[in-house]
């Protein structure tokens, strides 16, 4: 029977925190920037022009197409330096968190663009009629009619993509970015509690997606969906 000593956890909190505060720096910027994105791109899909509606869907069959981990290593092994100049970054920035950043923001565009498209599309072309005709433009119409309806109905999907994204950014592991899943592992391997520290990281991960599950089955309950 293995003897578990939980005792390394307590003494590697501060570093452990720091790990948390890599994934949630990702997890956040991800979401946020993700979001405005993906509005944007859905907003695109389905405009009138053309060459909106093909370059969005461009962007989201591309990022949609390839695996996270790829990206993840094309923004940190191919354009560091773009990213660099582009950003504006001091050269005692962490590149491999910005480019993490960049990465999961992008990835995730793609996401919520198809998501957020779904939830336009839901809103009955009435809506969008009555707007007009009560002499609202086609930009008010979307910005106070459609996309805060869309919002209503999108939100326990939102949510859980975002439990998704959280769970994903374990895989910074392979650019050597210390967020909290590599943070416990290393701290494992040099004191040789690595079981302990890997089921803890297990652990830590469930309990936050386990809380968000949760809270998505309260919002579909308020929000009657």
């Amino acid at each position: 029977m293995f003897d578990f000593d939980w005792s390394i956890i307590e003494q590697s909190l501060p570093l452990l925190s720091q790990g948390i505060m890599v994934t949630l720096k990702i997890t956040l910027t991800s979401i946020v920037l993700g979001m405005v994105i993906g509005t944007l791109l859905a907003v695109a899909r389905i405009s009138i022009y053309a060459p909106l509606r093909w370059l969005s869907a461009a962007y989201v069959n591309c990022f949609r197409s390839v695996p996270l981990v790829m990206v993840l290593l094309w923004f940190y092994l191919i354009v560091p330096q773009f990213l660099t100049k582009f950003l504006n970054l001091s050269p005692l920035t962490d590149i491999r968190l910005v480019s993490a950043m960049v990465a999961f923001t992008a990835f995730e565009a793609a996401y919520y663009a198809e998501i957020i498209r779904a939830g336009m599309n839901s809103v009955s072309k009435g809506q969008n009629y009555a707007a007009l005709a009560l002499g609202m433009t086609k930009s008010q119409t979307l910005i106070y009619v459609i996309l805060p309806q869309a919002f209503r109905v999108m939100t326990p999907l939102l949510l859980t993509q975002g439990v998704i994204l959280f769970q994903d950014t374990a895989l910074v592991y392979i650019i050597g970015l210390a967020d909290f899943f590599r943070t416990a592992t290393n701290i494992g391997k040099t004191t040789g509690y690595e079981i302990e520290m890997v089921l803890f990281a297990g652990a830590g991960y469930f309990v936050v997606c386990f809380c968000v599950s949760l809270a998505v089955t309260v919002v579909k309950k308020r929000l009657k969906l």
